[in-house]
């Protein structure tokens, strides 16, 4: 905390104290210090719509800030951003704009009727959601062990037809195939026999416990890299059980394979597009499984948008809008899997023991 005073300076030439003390260069300087400076800062800031699951905000950006001291008449408040500004009240409300969630040094300043002051400041991040969009639904996998039951459920087993892509994975719930650890959510697939296939993984999907039409979903992750591998974070239509695939419609978020390193693929499928992937897009990063990445859907209405680290890269937007091109307006649930082999995989590398895909995150913006 800096303290800040101004003094004030009186000189009295008194003739009769030279004349009195026999002093013919006698002066005198008397220092009066009117100066009231502020005490006791107190700085306290209350970010909108943080919960356990938000610990940043709900996505609106906007904070409340309380500030008070002793002696002070005003405050000038600069919030890290490069704006500022002043109230006499000490209760401030402001909303910050850059996108994302970003850690602002908000500075105090106190004044008294004196205009002496005292500052000091306080670090707060604060989250803000593309368009205005609050956040819905999120999990940030911060608790070691399984994965939340009443967000996350699991197709096992090898499926019809290996899931319908020849895939030579046995899905199951085990902590060898999918933990939670240091903060991330580790889908694990692995080279062992079991239940007669001769690999292991998992597949988590939030069917019957959460859906949603429209939005935007963010997920971070760093995926596996051995030739083989097939990791997938998607979505599915929820009335898949009554209407079948892929009259439900299906959006891809991310999809890659390790015969393919660093190629990002989104797609969609629908009744009048579902053979050979008509409708996909694609990007490239050379460090898809060194670092971690944000893999974006943008749903609206009239189209989705596929994002990789905020960068636009692929987008369906059909001209005609019917059940057969666009299945998607009504709600679908997330699914996160680590396929083996099959159409999109591909060969398998000889090698392979394991490997792994990590997700820090994932949310929905409405």
């Amino acid at each position: 905390m800096k303290l800040f005073k101004t003094k004030f300076y009186l000189t009295i030439i008194a003739s009769f104290l030279l004349l009195s003390c026999g002093s013919s260069e006698g002066g005198g300087e008397v220092i009066i210090d009117n100066s009231i400076i502020p005490t006791n800062l107190t700085i306290a800031v209350a970010v909108v719509g943080v919960s356990k699951a938000n610990p940043s905000g709900d996505g609106s950006g906007e904070i409340k800030l309380t500030v008070s001291a002793k002696d002070a008449i005003r405050y000038k408040v600069k919030f890290g951003d490069g704006n500022e500004t002043e109230s006499t009240s000490g209760n401030i409300d402001y909303t910050y704009t850059n996108v994302g969630s970003n850690k602002y040094t908000i500075e105090v300043i106190a004044f008294s009727k004196t205009d002496d002051f005292v500052s000091d400041f306080i670090q707060q991040e604060v989250f803000v959601s593309v368009n205005g969009l609050k956040l819905v639904w999120s999990d940030n996998f911060d608790s070691d062990g399984a994965p939340d039951p009443t967000k996350w459920t699991y197709d096992l087993g090898r499926g019809s037809n290996g899931w319908g892509n020849n895939e030579s994975q046995f899905y199951t719930k085990r902590t060898e195939n999918v933990t939670i650890s240091n903060g991330t959510l580790k889908i694990k697939a692995k080279k062992e026999n079991f239940s007669g296939a001769n690999y292991t993984s998992a597949r988590l999907k939030t069917q019957g416990l959460y859906n949603f039409t429209y939005g935007r979903v963010e997920i971070r992750a760093k995926l596996p890299s051995t030739k083989g591998t097939w990791p997938a974070l998607w979505t599915l239509g929820s009335n898949i059980n009554s209407v079948s695939w892929p009259n439900c419609g299906e959006i891809d978020i991310m999809e890659h394979i390790g015969n393919e390193l660093g190629r990002v693929q989104s797609a969609t499928h629908t009744p009048s597009s579902f053979a050979n992937t008509q409708n996909k897009g694609a990007t490239f990063s050379n460090s898809t499984s060194t670092a971690f990445h944000i893999y974006e859907l943008r749903w609206t209405e009239e189209k989705l948008e596929f994002l990789f680290d905020g960068e636009l890269y692929y987008t369906y937007n059909p001209s005609v809008k019917n059940s057969s091109t666009w299945p998607f307006n009504s709600s679908q649930f997330l699914i996160m899997n680590v396929a083996i082999g099959g159409t999109l995989g591909g060969n398998i590398d000889a090698s392979f023991t394991e490997d792994v895909m990590e997700i820090d995150y994932i949310k929905v913006y409405q």
